[in-house]
């Protein structure tokens, strides 16, 4: 395996990736977005969810949750609302972040090579076809797993701040959430990169692979319906197991990808 090239081709997909402002656009609103303005909209909220507490409704509507009493438990019914939002309802948006960077990224790799006529120069370069899909790989993967750790720092911010009204204290980050963080949110990038590079190396737009890809999302799409539902809510056992199905889905990807990739393949596409 050669590392320098294979760091050629990271550095060169990067430079190209922040850019493209159709690209680097969303990289940057969906974390402002999901960590930064979600927290604060409980923040405000907190002061009429603490009358819903008080009234008994919020107390009632979290009764009627799954699981609900042993994740709440020595809260009162304001402040147990509030954690169920930022700490078990949220969850599934933070995992959403990784995933979305990653189909943003790896959609604009062999796909974004063909529209900017870059991708014979690309398969002419003296790689392996080996080291040219790590590359691609790398190149998405990476900056998604900077965006979803150096997220979590900033959510564990938010949350705290948002949550201090209520509880009066620092609370957070949970061990759910540092499991979810270093173990659940690298396979969720790992998905989205594996299965969008695969795609965009078939697709002959940067759109095109963008909606084949979305359906990468869906099974995060699911637990976030799953949450918003009450049907589940989650665990560090559930969220354990959520990540080594991932990184299960992700080593098929990769042992898939690397028996059908072929540069040839590509050529006759152009």
């Amino acid at each position: 395996m050669n590392w320098n090239a294979v760091r050629a081709l990271v550095r060169k997909d990067l430079k190209v990736v922040f850019q493209n402002k159709g690209v680097s656009i969303p990289l940057i609103m969906a974390p402002i977005i999901i960590l930064v303005a979600l927290p604060v909209v409980v923040a405000v909220l907190a002061p009429t969810l603490g009358d819903m507490g008080a009234t008994g409704s919020a107390g009632g509507m979290l009764q009627g949750l799954p699981g609900s009493q042993a994740a709440l438990a020595g809260y009162d019914e304001a402040q147990g609302f509030v954690v169920y939002v930022l700490v078990y309802m949220l969850a599934p948006f933070y995992l959403i972040l990784p995933v979305v960077s990653a189909m943003s990224i790896a959609c604009d790799s062999f796909a974004g090579e063909k529209e900017r006529k870059t991708l014979e120069a690309l398969l002419y370069t003296p790689t392996t076809d080996g080291e040219l899909l790590l590359g691609k790989l790398l190149s998405a993967w990476l900056p998604a797993l900077g965006i979803a750790w150096g997220g979590f720092i900033i959510y564990s911010v938010m949350v705290n701040l948002a949550a201090w009204p209520v509880l009066g204290r620092v609370f957070f980050p949970t061990t759910m959430w540092v499991i979810l963080a270093v173990w659940v949110a690298p396979a969720a990038a790992g998905l989205g990169v594996c299965a969008t590079v695969l795609i965009s190396s078939r697709a002959r737009t940067f759109q095109e692979a963008y909606q084949l890809g979305a359906v990468v999302i869906l099974p995060v799409l699911m637990l976030l319906i799953g949450q918003v539902t009450g049907v589940m809510v989650l665990s560090i056992w559930l969220v354990a197991l959520l990540g080594l199905v991932f990184w299960a889905i992700d080593a098929t990807l990769l042992w898939f990808g690397r028996r059908t990739f072929r540069r040839s393949k590509l050529a006759t596409q152009m």
